[in-house]
């Protein structure tokens, strides 16, 4: 094994992929759910859409994903839109689908859901959904940080404040937001560490390999894009294949600073797309 891989595994490495919103192309989720575990990763984790939509599909991957590939699955979880009710029938389904592992999300409020139902809510925040999970289920809480803090906190130390409340509630691992500028990921572990939040926190990574994403996926997480990603993109973002190699290349740069700088997981939230993911895991 070479030097590089050893460091690849001492930081571990995971994917995210989520359910197709068409269910004719939910058979193919299979085959790329093959060629992820192909790539041996520690865990791969699968999302479901606002308000809890299309978590029967969520589940479905995740057993598929514990079961067949005998990876360890995380099932996102939200709870905006749910009662106490909804969640216990949800941890029961997944229970029976073979999946121990949750990441505890609030989750973006669904796009049907009225101010009174918003303002009703049982859950207000992703640490009310961790203390339910502790208190009701035996299930792995992992839970979600922002490097560059919370769009809706009003401060990163807030965001911090509120972080730690949600460790301390039970969360055992983070996986941060995507972020383009790995400076801010070495801040907030430093930040958060002087608080006292020792649990593992697993770097996001997104590989842009479109001029779109940033129109999208990005703008929508809040992230900053760095002088080097833009011009990358003014540079590369009319040829498609051109700025897929570039923004591959990107991905890599960052991952391979992460890895020297020992941190505890590289998640690479892979879009669904087998053959960018394949690239990067073998660039390393």
């Amino acid at each position: 094994m070479s030097e590089k891989q050893t460091n690849h595994r001492k930081s571990g490495l995971s994917f995210e992929v989520f359910p197709p919103k068409k269910d004719e192309e939910f058979e193919n989720v299979y085959q790329i759910l093959r060629d992820l575990g192909a790539l041996c990763p520690d865990f791969i984790s699968c999302t479901y859409g606002a308000g809890g939509s299309r978590a029967g599909k969520t589940i479905e991957i995740t057993s598929f994903i514990q079961k067949e590939l005998q990876i360890d699955a995380v099932a996102h979880i939200t709870c905006v839109g749910f009662t106490k009710k909804d969640l216990a029938e949800n941890c029961a389904a997944l229970r029976e689908a073979g999946v121990t592992h949750v990441l505890a999300l609030r989750g973006d409020r669904p796009q049907t859901m009225t101010d009174e139902q918003y303002d009703r809510r049982e859950f207000h925040y992703a640490s009310d959904l961790v203390r339910y999970l502790k208190e009701h289920t035996d299930l792995i809480i992992s839970g979600a940080c922002y490097p560059e803090k919370h769009f809706e906190a009003p401060s990163f130390e807030e965001d911090l404040r509120h972080l730690k409340e949600k460790v301390d509630a039970g969360v055992s691992s983070l996986i941060s937001q995507m972020f383009f500028d790995n400076d801010f990921f070495y801040r907030f572990l430093d930040r958060a560490a002087a608080i006292g939040i020792h649990v593992p926190v697993h770097a996001g990574i997104m590989p842009i390999t479109t001029a779109k994403q940033l129109g999208t996926t990005v703008s929508l997480s809040g992230s900053t894009v760095p002088k080097k990603l833009a011009d990358l993109i003014a540079t590369y973002g009319d040829d498609k294949e051109d700025m897929r190699k570039a923004g591959i290349a990107y991905a890599v740069e960052q991952i391979r600073d992460l890895q020297e700088h020992g941190v505890d997981g590289i998640h690479i939230y892979s879009m669904n797309k087998v053959k960018t993911t394949t690239d990067i895991y073998h660039m390393l």
